[in-house]
């Protein structure tokens, strides 16, 4: 339950975006990609980023939060170029990446409209 400002309503694309970066966090060893180096730091770094901005956002939210979730899903999803994983031989890792940061910045810009609305809306 949030803490910060948010009283008791709970937002639940953060708890989404937490679970999301623990997934990615874990996929390495999970999908088999542990052995493909660039793949599995860029999980494990990202994970661990996304996990803690998220559970920052569940106990005091700042609007930061989401647009810092935004960037981290814009990462994953140029990263496999980037980084040159996005080959058939690591498609998990390719397709695992694309999926999280599709999912992590829709969460993250839709949780970052829906606050700005609350802000507007007089109580």
């Amino acid at each position: 339950m949030p803490i910060g400002p948010r009283g008791t309503r709970s937002f639940w694309q953060d708890w989404a975006n937490l679970a999301l970066g623990v997934w990615l966090f874990a996929a390495p060893w999970i999908l088999g990609y542990s052995s493909v180096s660039a793949a599995a730091w860029n999980s494990w770094i990202f994970g661990i980023l996304i996990t803690a901005v998220s559970l920052s956002a569940v106990i005091l939210f700042a609007p930061w939060e989401e647009w810092a979730n935004v960037i981290c899903a814009i990462w994953l999803l140029v990263s496999p170029w980037l980084l040159g994983f996005a080959s058939a031989q690591t498609a998990a890792a390719l397709w695992n990446h694309l999926g999280v940061g599709l999912l992590v910045g829709g969460f993250a810009l839709w949780d970052a409209l829906e606050h700005a609305a609350e802000d507007r809306v007089p109580v």
